[in-house]
């Protein structure tokens, strides 16, 4: 957060949060060298990868690298993802919290989410053509639970403080050179780029418990912030709307690195299964839950026997 913040009454958990995020008063500079480095590697890295997919097009993002690290029958499955209320609930709760942040005057979570639903049915997309063609009583499901994730949001987050520069649904993509292109798009980034300082603060929503996952998904933004600006984001945040808490992790050259470590394994492990036909490796975990040859798993239908029944939001 950047200024003096807002000067009414904060919440408890509010303040708690805000306390957080806070942008401490002696600046940071990470080592230009270390960070031009990471970034020949990453195109290095990169280049070499691009000649074992044989020219394939490949996008990388957090889902990727989750499905890729996972169960590699999983991630060598067809992508048949269908939107539900339970899914799409994300989006539409994004959309209007966006809306709510730049909203004159202060709107009801049920107006915002109102105004996002129609304005996504508006949309030339695949979630738009879901959210147009929606049943009534879907429709319902999805407002009301994209209404209950906004009123966490305003109840419980501290409130966007406009000089810091809040942007939500922020896209990032980095394309080296090379058949391999990088990207996602984080919840909430706060922070104006000035020089070297590493300012920015990469904030993600969950709903749900804590994964292992959520960590890594952060480090990846994390990651391609630095390979987009040239300088590393400040702290990484995962705020879990359900229980308003929030893990806070400090951008290090170490955590780049690892993060860097981990999406290049995964392209590797991709080119081994998909272009050089290496047999995959079964691995039942959290995503077994929504695999599509789960009826015909036994390890996976052993896990889901004993596994928690957490949201992947």
């Amino acid at each position: 957060m950047e200024g003096d913040g807002p000067t009414f009454e904060l919440s408890p958990v509010q303040a708690r949060t805000l306390a957080l995020l806070r942008r401490p008063e002696e600046p940071f500079i990470h080592d230009p060298d270390q960070v031009t480095a990471l970034d020949r590697r990453a195109r290095e890295g990169v280049a070499e990868l691009s000649e074992r997919l044989g020219g394939e097009q490949l996008w990388v993002s957090k889902h990727f690298l989750a499905k890729v690290h996972g169960c590699e029958v999983n991630h060598l499955l067809p992508d048949d993802f269908a939107w539900r209320p339970a899914t799409a609930a994300g989006f539409v709760a994004h959309r209007a919290i966006e809306l709510h942040v730049n909203w004159r005057g202060t709107p009801t979570p049920g107006e915002v989410v109102d105004d996002a639903i129609a304005r996504i049915a508006d949309e030339s997309s695949g979630r738009g053509d879901y959210v147009a063609g929606i049943s009534e009583s879907d429709r319902a499901a999805l407002r009301s639970r994209a209404i209950e994730r906004v009123t966490r949001f305003v109840q419980d987050f501290p409130p966007l403080d406009l000089r810091a520069h809040p942007m939500l649904e922020a896209s990032l993509k980095w394309r080296p050179e090379g058949c391999v292109e990088l990207g996602g798009k984080a919840d909430l980034v706060m922070g104006r780029r000035q020089g070297r300082e590493s300012r920015v603060l990469i904030i993600d929503f969950k709903t749900g418990g804590r994964a292992a996952v959520h960590r890594d998904d952060l480090r990846f933004y994390a990651l391609l912030e630095t390979l987009v600006a040239g300088v590393p984001p400040r702290r990484l945040v995962t705020y879990y709307l359900d229980y308003g808490e929030c893990e806070v992790e400090d951008v290090t050259i170490e955590l780049l690195r690892a993060s860097l470590d981990r999406t290049l394994a995964g392209i590797a492990v991709h080119a081994e299964l998909a272009v050089e036909q290496r047999p995959p490796t079964l691995r039942p975990g959290r995503a077994c839950r929504w695999c599509a040859v789960i009826g015909t798993c036994a390890e996976g239908r052993a896990h889901l026997g004993t596994d928690g029944d957490d949201d992947p939001s």
